[in-house]
């Protein structure tokens, strides 16, 4: 899928970033984060250049992170707590589109292709309310819960219902007969999944940056 075609694709659906954790493992909310100097959330979104509505989701308390202002639209989860999930429901809740593609703010090597390649899967589906990644993983598969991609008007009442059940792992969606699972391109390259959800994570993800070649 070239650029031209994934912009022209995407134009109607909505990236959702969920930044509202409350990063207790980082030490800190992960949308305070900076890369080389600069705000996660600018990078993020200049390193996607998406073409449609852009959607910020919070949480109490944890409003306006750097960067915020780029975003078509940021929105506070109505409590705090309840973890992805809460925020997942708050971005089916507020998206300008039924199309949602949802990433975690704490994904810095995502690129615009495979998110553009989830968005197509689930228009190629009408049945489905979520599309989600298996990811392989040596002798076993392995689900990543996000980046995925959402129809809202399925998948509200799927992850309400869950919320409500306590049912809160993302990954347990899986679960539902609704949402689809598919295996990741051969060709998403390794580091895509790269996660900072630690201060050494944080430090080993410069330092791979700074080795890199120019």
């Amino acid at each position: 899928m070239s650029a031209d075609s994934a912009s022209m694709d995407c134009a109607h659906t909505t990236l959702a970033v969920l930044a509202g954790g409350e990063g207790r493992r980082m030490g800190g909310p992960k949308g305070d984060l900076a890369i080389d100097g600069r705000a996660i959330l600018e990078r993020l979104l200049d390193r996607l250049s998406w073409p449609g509505p852009t959607l910020l989701v919070t949480a109490p308390g944890r409003e306006h992170p750097p960067g915020w202002q780029r975003f078509s639209n940021e929105v506070s989860d109505p409590v705090a707590g309840e973890g992805p999930l809460r925020g997942l429901l708050t971005a089916l809740e507020h998206a300008s589109t039924n199309e949602l593609v949802v990433l975690a703010v704490d994904m810095p090597n995502v690129t615009p292709a495979p998110l553009a390649w989830l968005a197509a899967r689930l228009r190629e589906n009408p049945a489905a309310a979520a599309v989600m990644v298996q990811r392989p993983e040596r002798a076993s598969s392995q689900i990543e819960p996000l980046p995925a991609a959402f129809r809202a008007v399925a998948a509200e009442g799927i992850v309400r219902a869950r919320l409500r059940d306590r049912k809160l792992a993302l990954h347990g969606l899986t679960e539902e007969h609704q949402v689809l699972v598919v295996p990741a391109p051969s060709d998403w390259p390794a580091d895509f999944w790269a996660n900072l959800n630690t201060p050494s994570d944080f430090a080993a993800y410069q330092v791979a940056r700074a080795s890199r070649p120019c």
